[in-house]
């Protein structure tokens, strides 16, 4: 995708999450890193109860996003779909104090679920039945599930 592609519609703004999704090498990567700088900046001007809303919204249209997007390219989950990651990003976000050092635990834990890949992400990114807007956004749902929980633990561990 390239950055005149990512802003030719609004399904591919937001897919690409303004463009974030374009950035090579590690396009995820790139695209987790803007939710989470978006995140930060929303945080003290909405609260965590309107970032929860945003963050469900973004589930919904995200899916939307992810398949328009994924049509007009022709690959199902191309790289440079990042809205998946930004939804995920928030939900982890959302989960752990709102500290610099838990939101980098937030951000590397999210990073490694979405990398590996273990059962249910593998299952909603390789299943025919999932080769949808919706088994995109559902995989990073997993990964941020998986992350919520090992993010969780430590914090009882060190409480």
């Amino acid at each position: 995708m390239t950055l005149r592609f990512a802003f030719s519609s609004p399904a591919h703004v937001l897919a690409s999450f303004f463009g974030s999704g374009v950035i090579r090498p590690a396009p995820g990567t790139w695209g987790t890193l803007a939710g989470w700088l978006v995140y930060v900046a929303l945080h003290p001007w909405c609260g965590s109860v309107v970032l929860g809303a945003l963050t469900a919204a973004t589930f919904f249209v995200g899916a939307w996003a992810c398949q328009k997007t994924a049509d007009d390219i022709g690959v199902h989950d191309h790289g440079s779909i990042v809205i998946d990651e930004v939804f995920a990003i928030w939900l982890v976000l959302l989960a752990v104090p709102q500290t610099l050092p838990w939101q980098i635990a937030a951000f590397c834990t999210f990073r490694f679920f979405d990398i590996v890949k273990i059962w249910p992400s593998k299952y909603f990114d390789s299943h025919p039945r999932w080769r949808n807007g919706w088994g995109v956004m559902l995989d990073d749902a997993a990964a941020a599930v998986q992350s919520i929980i090992v993010l969780r633990i430590a914090l009882l561990a060190l409480t």
